[in-house]
């Protein structure tokens, strides 16, 4: 057994919990995977905020259109009855509330779902803000999809996030390739450990205190 998954079986286990009839944005980064990942036969709709509803998966090798791509300048492709539009009518979806789930990665997050993914603040740190703080904020569900651990070995959950915020209070579930957590008024509660992870061995290596989806205390549990 293994205490960690590949991205890849990531973005499925999160394209599994997307409800059908979903209008989804995929984040830059790995959220872009979640679009190969999709169940067949589901209906969900990709958005992306340079301007198309109704993005499929990424293209064969040869049938690349270097018009169609999406936020991250990679190539997508565009299903059947796919719309184009103004940047600025792109971001009126995001801000208005008319996005059911957002994935997006990140740096930190909070217990009380507070969500840093933009500038480590460092001197020098190249920002990368593009659409996220409208997607954190206008999206009714967001979902975030990152390594647990630092390549350093620190936590990417924490009590309080030290860098500067994206959107406060804002995500509803995080998908980590040790486990996934729900952002519950109690801390984070997980939700799914995979492989030989534990819920007090997941609490050691966040140095948080954990609940498991019921709401009930396991941190000292084995």
């Amino acid at each position: 057994m293994t205490d960690r998954i590949t991205r890849q079986q990531l973005a499925a286990r999160i394209a599994a919990d997307i409800p059908e009839g979903s209008v989804v944005n995929l984040g830059i980064g790995a959220p872009t995977l979640v679009a190969d990942s999709l169940p067949e036969g589901r209906e969900i709709i990709l958005h992306t905020e340079n301007g198309m509803l109704g993005m499929g998966e990424a293209p064969e090798a040869g049938r690349i259109d270097p018009d169609l791509i999406n936020a991250g300048k990679q190539p997508v492709t565009a299903l059947a009855g796919a719309a184009y539009f103004h940047h600025a009518d792109s971001f009126g979806m995001m801000r208005g509330g008319h996005l059911d789930v957002c994935v997006l990665g990140a740096f930190q997050v909070a217990e009380n779902g507070d969500l840093a993914n933009w500038s480590t603040g460092e001197p020098g740190a190249i920002p990368a803000i593009g659409g996220a703080m409208d997607l954190a904020i206008g999206a009714k569900s967001v979902y975030v999809m990152t390594d647990l651990l630092t390549k350093t070995g620190e936590s990417k959950l924490v009590a309080a996030c030290s860098y500067p915020l994206t959107g406060v209070g804002c995500v509803s579930r995080v998908y980590t390739d040790h486990a996934v957590f729900d952002v519950t008024p109690e801390g984070f509660a997980v939700r799914e450990a995979f492989g030989d992870n534990t819920v007090a061995g997941l609490a050691e290596l966040t140095g948080l205190k954990l609940v498991d989806a019921t709401g009930v205390d396991r941190t000292k549990e084995n």
